[in-house]
Parts: C-alpha cells; structure tokens; sequence
C-alpha cells in the first residue's frame, strides 16, 4: 500500500477533502470534478463492493487496521494519513467514523435501461435535503425498490450526508438524474408504469387503495416537505395518494411517507 504522511493542512496533494462541510462548495465540485466522498468504512466497502474506484484514501493510523484489506486491493492508490487535528483542520468535521475516501463517479445511468425491468420505481421532485434523501434511498433498498429516479433540482445523492444517512445504499439502488421534469412521466408511461403521486387533496385516494390494485408497474412520486409536488406533477400524474392519518398531523416526513408507501405498494403475487 502507498501510505503519505500528512503534516499539513495545507497540502496540496488532498484538496479533494478540504472544506467538506461547504455545501455549495461541494455540491459544485464533486459532479464537475468526477468524484464523491465516501465517509465510514462501512460506506466505503458498500462502494468498492458495488464496483467503485477510489482514487485516494483518507484516515488516521488508528483506521489502518480495519482497512487493511482494501488498501491491499487498491496498492497504487494513495492513502493519506495523518493525526485527528490535521485531518480534521483539512475536513472542517472531526472523523467520527474512522476513515474517509475520494470515489470515482460512476457513468449516469440511462434511463430506459434502468426501467426496463423495474416494477416500483420512486422519483423523488426537488428533495434538496441531503438527510432526507439518503434516508428515502435507505427505505427504497429495504423494501422492494428497484430504482430511484431524481429530478433535475433534486439533492445529489453521491453528495457525503447522502451517502452516510443512506449507509451506503445509494451504490445498491440504481438511480438517474432526470433530464426534465415532469416531461419524463411520459416516459414512464411508455414503459407502463401507472404513475402516482402522494399528496393531500380532494380527489387522492387512500395508499390501501392503489396497493390493492397490485399494479405491474407502478412509479410512486415524492416531493418535498416545504411545498409538496408542483401543480404541474399533480397534473400530469395518473392519480394521487394519501396516506391515511390522523387529522391532528396534516403530513409525514417524506421519508417516512416514501418507507411506508414503498411497503403498501409492494409488488403481490396474485
């Protein structure tokens, strides 16, 4: 393995990590740069298991055991090292979780490949929050998901909290960035997916009620907290849900929304 000893922060072999709680910074950077960070051992494993290449890593020597193996496998790519206060004045965060590493993007997805043998397929519309969205691509790993689709506005999720908060799962689920949307439910509907948005309003149906009609192919779209999905999603769609609640809460955390939905709506053998 190729270990370079860190001793200050203002290396110029490691500005792939520096600044990494700028968000605007990072949400320019990473996509334009080709890269991503992964945070924890856990998550870096997830990605080189999914077929990610790292092009450095990134820890302190208490790490170097744990990922000893992985440095093996990887002998030509740099793992920078360095104590707890470098790191952390290089990072702007304290490493809770041991070790950090600079990915290589994957190539985008192509949309029509991704849904060709999907049967439930969320698209979550303008979800900027990096927490949420992480946590709706966890559920969508657990329960039976076979692709995320994101809106053109939608968080980037390869961005680090994303990534964390999903515990690496956005490498399991494939996922596209759509080029447009709502002109996109177009599409879906040439590959026959019956498409439904979760909103509140007079004329949505209970989720029981779609989940009984067992659709083949069924999209199931999310948006954000603030304002909910655009007037011209809920016009485009085939129909809305909602979820049945008490009147006392008028909506759920989109993640919890999208965990539940992605339960009812599972796939049944008739």
């Amino acid at each position: 393995m190729t270990l370079e000893r860190l001793t200050d922060a203002t290396d110029p072999r490691i500005t792939d990590y520096t600044g990494l709680t700028d968000t605007q910074l990072r949400r320019r950077r990473e996509p334009a740069e080709g890269l991503y960070i992964a945070e924890s051992t856990k998550v870096l494993r997830r990605a080189i298991d999914a077929g990610h290449t790292p092009r450095s890593f990134f820890l302190t020597d208490k790490w170097l055991p744990d990922l000893g193996d992985i440095l093996a496998r990887f002998p030509d790519v740099p793992a920078y090292v360095g104590s707890e206060a470098v790191l952390e004045d290089i990072t702007g965060f304290h490493l809770h979780r041991g070790a950090l590493a600079a990915m290589n993007r994957p190539a985008p997805l192509v949309l029509k490949d991704v849904l060709h043998n999907a049967r439930r397929v969320a698209v979550l519309e303008d979800i900027v929050d990096h927490t949420n969205l992480g946590a709706v691509f966890r559920s969508a790993a657990a329960l039976g998901v076979d692709a995320v689709l994101v809106t053109p506005r939608c968080a980037d999720p390869l961005y680090r909290r994303a990534v964390r908060v999903s515990m690496g799962t956005v490498f399991q689920v494939p996922w596209v960035r759509l080029e447009s949307w709502p002109d996109s439910i177009e599409t879906l509907r040439e590959c026959g997916f019956l498409v439904a948005a979760l909103a509140l309003g007079p004329e949505s149906v209970e989720l029981q009620t779609l989940s009984q009609r067992n659709p083949d192919r069924l999209a199931l779209v999310l948006g954000t907290e603030g304002e909910g999905l655009s007037p011209s999603t809920l016009e485009h769609a085939d129909l809305t849900v909602r979820i049945p609640m008490s009147p006392a809460v008028d909506s759920l955390n989109v993640a919890a929304a999208g965990a539940v939905a992605f339960w009812e709506c599972r796939p049944r053998t008739n």
